[in-house]
C-alpha cells in the first residue's frame, strides 16, 4: 500500500463535502507531477485530506475507490482523476505549523514541494503524521 496527501481548498471542497457525497472524483488537477501521481495510486491506497491556503490542516483520511480516468472537467489535455472515498477524520487536526516544527518531516513533499496538490507521504512519515493527529 502506498500512502498520499491531497490538497483542497476547504471553500471549494471541504472534509464536510467529502464525507457527505462519501466517494467523490479528485477532479482539476493540473500539474504534472500531481497528474502522475495520482496515476500511480492503487485502489486502497490512503491519503491524507489537507486543507489549503483556509486551514493549512490534515483533517481526514480517504482512500483510492477507482485508479486514475480521464478528468471529465479538463477542456483538453490527458489530465485523469481518481475517486476518493472518505475513511475517517483525524480526531486532533495536523496544522501546517506543527508539521513545519517538526524536524523529522524535513523531507516531507507537503514541505519540500509546497505548491503540490497530490504528493507522496513515506510510511514512516504516515505513522507519525497519524500519531500526531490521535490515530493509533
Amino acid at each position: 500500500m502506498n500512502y498520499w496527501l491531497v490538497k483542497s481548498e476547504p471553500d471549494a471542497f471541504s472534509w464536510d463535502q467529502q464525507v457527505a457525497n462519501k466517494v467523490e472524483p479528485w477532479t482539476g488537477v493540473r500539474n504534472h507531477q500531481a497528474k502522475n501521481n495520482l496515476k500511480a495510486m492503487k485502489k486502497g491506497d490512503l491519503a491524507f485530506f489537507y486543507h489549503s491556503n483556509t486551514g493549512k490542516e490534515i483533517v481526514g483520511i480517504v482512500k483510492v475507490a477507482r485508479e486514475a480516468y480521464p478528468d471529465p472537467t479538463a477542456e483538453s489535455g490527458d489530465w485523469v482523476c481518481v475517486d476518493m472515498q472518505a475513511v475517517k477524520p483525524i480526531p486532533h487536526a495536523v496544522t501546517l505549523a506543527a508539521i513545519k516544527a517538526d524536524s523529522r518531516f524535513a523531507d516531507l513533499a507537503l514541505l519540500r514541494l509546497s505548491r503540490l496538490s497530490v504528493a507522496p507521504v513515506s510510511a514512516t512519515h504516515w505513522a507519525q503524521l497519524c500519531a500526531m493527529g490521535g490515530l493509533t
